[in-house]
Order: structure tokens, then sequence, then C-alpha cells
């Protein structure tokens, strides 16, 4: 066991739900103005999930008052508090840049239906 791999496992978050890319989830984040520290959601598809490790990050898109908007997170990071699922989606592609084409009910994803 190398010793890089044994302090980056002691970072990674345990609480980390398994999501896709096409899944539309809320992520917490803390944010700082000025002096104070707050809570900010964002919340949208997930685009692409990329690396792995401590260094694994998402990128997260959402449509705000008609823009497109794309954020990225480390998916470890201090600054992301808390990752919850709203709705899982099927997709057949592990990176979904065409989206950032699409607008209104072009950009939709089919949702799966839950297992009863």
């Amino acid at each position: 066991m190398n010793v890089i791999d044994l302090i980056e496992r002691e970072q990674l978050k345990p609480d980390v739900p398994a999501f896709r890319p096409g899944d539309t989830i809320k992520v917490y984040s803390k944010v700082v103005e000025g002096g104070k520290e707050r809570v900010q959601m964002f919340e949208g598809v997930v685009i692409v999930r990329k690396g792995g490790g401590s260094g694994e990050s998402i990128t997260v898109r959402r449509v705000s008052h008609g823009v497109g908007v794309e954020r990225s997170f480390l998916l470890h990071s201090p600054r992301v508090e808390k990752i919850e699922i709203s709705k899982r989606g099927i997709v057949r592609r592990s990176r979904l840049y065409y989206l950032s084409d699409k607008v209104g009910k072009a950009a939709r994803i089919k949702e799966k239906k839950a297992a009863r």
C-alpha cells in the first residue's frame, strides 16, 4: 500500500451518495461572503463526473432565468456540505455535454420510475 494512497483515503468523505450523470441532485456548498459563511443550494442535472479519489469532481447544470448555468464541485471538498439526489435519469452517455445546446423541453431527461 502506497503512503499517498493511505493519506488520500483518509480524506475521502464517507457520506457521498451513489449518483450518475443524468441524475438531478442538490449540492449544498458553503459560501463565504465578507466575514460570514452560509450554505447555498445548487440544484441541477449532473453533466459529467470526472477523476477519482480525492480529486473527483462533478459538473452540475441548471437553467436560471433562461440562461444555462454550469458549476463544478470537488466531490470530497470541505466546502461541499452534503449532496441529495432528487431524480434518477435514464441516459446512455457518461458525459452529457450535448445538453448545453438544448433549451426548454428539448433539454429534458427521462426519469427512472421508483421500484415498488
